[in-house]
């Protein structure tokens, strides 16, 4: 299957260009240890990343799964989220050990060296077991197709969100008939919101959360009112940057303009900000892995995309994707039982849509029940305007797009650095890691091959 894979020195080496480190330890979580002295047919070894509310359930949807198939054992391995867990992943590809099935983030799918170190799904095997294309978004779909074959099946978006009080909005007349906050459609309007809702802030209290010192939620912030901006990275072909610095220069001056004029404080970095929001701040601004947090507090909220003050809508989204680690002797029963339990637990995503994501397969979003869940049918649009990451080797994920670029969007939201100057800057990082080789095989992001 693929090219011939890494050796161990060729991984390190690689890995230690991309900067990964922690342990390689991991925990199995659910009854996957128990899946190894079942009677089954076939045993399926699969690895992911999820704890907490998400591996609880992620545990819920593979004991279904268990009981509808009990001719498949599931041995399920929960590793540690980030650089251990993709080392590990690698580790394994690298060296013959890998499981039959995994979970990334589809932003590092095209870094992760696609034919040596994963394998390409059966597209007739996944669509057999009720996996087809036209079931998904198009686009989201295609992020994972590499060279014309498909490399990641996506389970979900996760993406950010305008996190809101109804009863400070309502307070500060800012909901509409529906209950839901007032449309926004331009900067101005956006900042007459924010000081409409500080008059009815609590003291004490910030009016909008924003995680103003995290390199990663302010990245994710630019790259989705950059889009909003029709802004660009490289061309086509990757062999040119064509990020513009006016349009960088004009989101961030929006995101420092949220302290210098009181609307958030840097402060309340972090946590707190939740906790402010809690405890009765208006706003935050955070991922839809928060609903479960605020849904336990009782609070009365609701979310949106971040608001289209740009013009038209587009909100940062990466996405879970099931692949498969290279095998060299891929194949048989436990090939098989792969595509058939990825297939599964997308196709059966309600339960993961409790946890704030948004199912990739799109029936899934149709059905009554889906459409009953509140607040994620507030913001299920966010499906059809994802501001994505380029797709290029160092980006998705906890990868050194976000890494480079990052620090220095919060230089500028924090006052350290002129929106100006932090764009150009910007483009600097971006010129330099166009150039720069994938330490997996080698190749510039020009090098690595077509894509959808």
């Amino acid at each position: 299957m693929g090219r011939p894979g890494l050796n161990r020195r060729q991984l390190l080496g690689g890995l230690g260009g991309l900067t990964v480190g922690g342990s390689f330890g991991f925990a199995a979580l659910g009854t996957g240890a128990d899946a190894l002295a079942s009677d089954a047919n076939t045993r399926v070894r699969y690895w992911n990343l999820f704890s907490g509310g998400d591996g609880y359930n992620m545990i819920a949807m593979l004991n279904s799964f268990r009981k509808d198939h009990p001719a498949i054992a599931v041995k399920d391995s929960t590793l540690q989220w980030g650089s251990p867990f993709y080392t590990k992943l690698a580790m394994a590809a690298a060296g013959n050990r890998a499981p039959d099935l995994g979970v990334m983030h589809m932003g590092r799918v095209t870094g992760f060296s696609p034919g040596r170190l994963l394998d390409a799904w059966d597209v007739d095997l996944l669509a057999e077991y009720g996996v087809r294309q036209q079931d998904f978004n198009p686009r989201l779909w295609n992020r994972g197709v590499i060279d014309g074959k498909l490399y990641a099946v996506p389970l979900d978006i996760h993406v950010q969100l305008c996190f809101y009080r109804k009863d400070v909005l309502k307070k500060a007349g800012l909901l509409g008939d529906d209950g839901r906050i007032v449309p926004v459609t331009s900067t101005g309007e956006w900042f007459d919101v924010l000081k409409e809702a500080k008059k009815a802030t609590k003291k004490g209290l910030q009016t909008i959360g924003m995680w103003s010192s995290d390199q990663n939620f302010q990245w994710w912030f630019f790259v989705a009112f950059y889009t909003q901006l029709g802004g660009t990275w490289f061309n086509d072909a990757d062999t040119e940057v064509t990020f513009d610095t006016d349009k960088a220069a004009q989101v961030l001056e929006f995101l420092r303009r949220h302290i210098t004029d009181g609307y958030a404080d840097p402060s309340f970095a972090g946590l707190a900000s939740a906790e402010q929001f809690v405890n009765g701040s208006p706003f935050v601004w955070e991922g839809n892995w928060s609903v479960p947090v605020y849904d336990t507090a009782k609070i009365d909220y609701g979310a949106t995309p971040l608001p289209p003050v740009f013009g038209g809508p587009a909100t940062h989204a990466e996405s879970h994707a099931f692949v498969l680690p290279h095998q060299s002797d891929r194949g048989g029963p436990a090939n098989e039982g792969a595509h058939r339990l990825a297939a599964y637990i997308v196709r059966h995503a309600r339960q993961w849509a409790l946890g704030g994501h948004i199912p990739a397969y799109r029936p899934v979003l149709s059905t009554a029940a889906y459409q009953k869940m509140s607040p994620q049918n507030e913001y299920v649009s966010a499906m059809d305007h994802q501001a994505t990451e380029p797709k290029v080797w160092f980006a998705g994920s906890t990868g050194i797009l976000a890494q480079r670029v990052g620090p220095v969007v919060v230089s500028s939201t924090m006052g350290s650095a002129r929106p100006e100057t932090a764009a150009r800057r910007m483009k600097g990082e971006l010129t330099r890691l166009l150039a720069t080789k994938n330490p997996m095989d080698g190749k510039t992001a020009a090098q690595g091959g077509a894509v959808a």
